[in-house]
């Protein structure tokens, strides 16, 4: 049997074919555009989304015989706002994870209703990104679109709704939204309130490996697939690439170095640390997950070689770096303000430290350093809260590295694994549809059969002491520099 895993990213959907033993069979992507009606606003139309899944579903079974397609699943981008009218219309552009409109109603949310109320009810306090205060927005900007509400969705269960005719998401994704009771896996009435919205107009939950339904008819014959293929609630994106990265059961961690970055832990257990600093959210695998993003990862090198630098061979550029643990240059890789663990969208990138002995090749090392210890920011707060992961798996473009692999292992002390394919939230999404199609009994089972460790990076114990001493440095930074940022924010 063949199980369809959808990523629905922000700048295209990447489609995957997996088999029954988890073996990849095709990969598919398909662009759609973005749109930019104002400074820091970003949109897409949900219709550009399904059009190009349709067509990305159909270029991706081509080949194989197509009777044997058997479930759906998603990974998708989060937080993104998609409503819909009585007769399931779309009201208006999708708002996305990345708009930063809704300053006004966050500061309202974090200082009126107040941080405090808002991880009470959902674990979580509001971000411009995040869904709950994006309907606030709707309702105080556009509210001739507010009244004609009548269902609120994620950007993957709008595809999901296609498929199916069925309104529902996953409790992954819906931990995203802050209108989500995260403890209690369920609607936030006290979120629902404060949003002027009704129950019913939020879509069913499941967890992510549940059938929520089959493939309508009509949908079938458009996709010629059989009409019995079961199409499962799947999860927000980086819960879904959690899954393809085996980062399910307690105690598991990832890394992805990305053009952000996140340090994603999952655990049996619900935890939210008391600053918030790091997301608590429910994962696909029917338990928990705590989050930490930093919004410049990748990013940071590839601005660092690409724009300061001017070239393209940064494995030239590495290959000179050989002091690791005695830099006495620092970076603070906040290109783009910070998320976890500072929540600082003024902090802003520095180096620290050069003297005249100081060359190319020390702040080259600041940079690969820089993110790493911010990574480890978001791990000290999760060693708070009594988390010890002792390996990680590691993703991303950044990951490619050796060096930065080795920086990493050393800068968190923690053994990194690297995974034989790496294909993120599709087979993630693939993965949850075969489990939802009865192929295997968990989420645990199907990642212990898929995912496979090809290599391990070893902290080293003199180099990891060396990193523990710069990283007590690095923390005293970011708080003597945050009273200059808010000089010059502007």
């Amino acid at each position: 049997m063949y199980y369809i895993g959808v990523d629905l990213g922000t700048s295209a959907v990447k489609l995957l074919l997996m088999d029954g033993e988890g073996k990849i069979r095709n990969i598919v992507s398909k662009e759609y555009p973005i749109y930019f009606p104002h400074p820091g606003w970003s949109e897409q139309k949900p219709e550009d989304w399904w059009e190009q899944t349709v067509e990305g579903i159909r270029e991706l079974i081509r080949d194989v015989d197509r009777s044997q397609v058997a479930g759906i699943s998603f990974g998708g981008q989060m937080h993104g706002l998609v409503i819909l009218d009585r007769e399931d219309r779309v009201i208006r552009p999708a708002i996305l994870w990345n708009d930063g409109r809704t300053y006004e109603e966050c500061d309202y949310l974090n200082q009126v209703i107040g941080k405090e109320k808002l991880s009470e009810y959902t674990a979580n306090i509001s971000f411009t990104g995040f869904t709950a205060p994006k309907i606030l927005w709707v309702r105080n900007k556009e509210p001739e679109n507010f009244a004609r509400i009548a269902k609120i969705m994620l950007p993957k269960d709008y595809i999901a709704y296609r498929l199916t005719g069925v309104h529902c998401t996953d409790v992954s994704d819906a931990s995203g939204m802050l209108l989500f009771d995260v403890k209690n896996r369920r609607w936030s009435r006290e979120m629902c309130e404060i949003c002027g919205i009704s129950l019913s107009q939020l879509a069913v939950c499941h967890e992510s490996y549940e059938c929520v339904g089959t493939v309508l008819p009509e949908i079938a014959a458009l996709l010629d697939i059989p009409d019995t293929v079961k199409v499962a609630a799947g999860a927000g994106d980086n819960a879904a690439a959690a899954v393809g990265t085996g980062t399910v059961g307690d105690n598991r961690c990832n890394i992805s170095l990305g053009t952000s970055g996140t340090i994603f832990i999952s655990s049996k257990q619900f935890r939210v640390d008391k600053f918030n600093a790091l997301h608590s959210f429910a994962h696909a695998d029917g338990s928990y997950h705590l989050m930490g993003c930093i919004l410049s990862a990748a990013s940071c090198n590839k601005w660092w070689m690409d724009d300061i630098l001017g070239t393209a061979d940064y494995g030239a550029q590495q290959a000179s770096i050989e002091k690791l643990g005695e830099n006495h240059v620092f970076f603070l890789p906040y290109l783009m303000g910070e998320r976890s663990p500072h929540n600082d969208p003024n902090a802003r990138a520095a180096f620290i430290g050069m003297t005249m002995d100081t060359v190319r090749a020390d702040m080259t090392q600041a940079v690969l350093e820089g993110v790493a210890f911010a990574l480890r920011d978001s791990l000290e707060v999760a060693k708070s809260l009594g988390i010890h992961p002792e390996r990680a798996k590691i993703c991303g473009g950044g990951a490619k590295s050796p060096l930065w692999k080795r920086i990493i292992a050393n800068v968190l002390n923690l053994k990194v694994d690297v995974i034989e394919s790496e294909e993120g939230p599709a087979l993630g999404g693939a993965m949850l549809a075969a489990v939802a199609c009865g192929a295997y009994a968990s989420v645990e089972e199907i990642a212990a059969k898929v995912v496979k460790i090809v290599d391990t990076v070893e902290p080293e114990p003199e180099l990891a002491a060396k990193y523990d001493a710069k990283y007590a440095q690095f923390k005293e930074i970011y708080p003597a520099c945050k009273p200059i940022f808010g000089l010059i924010k502007d």
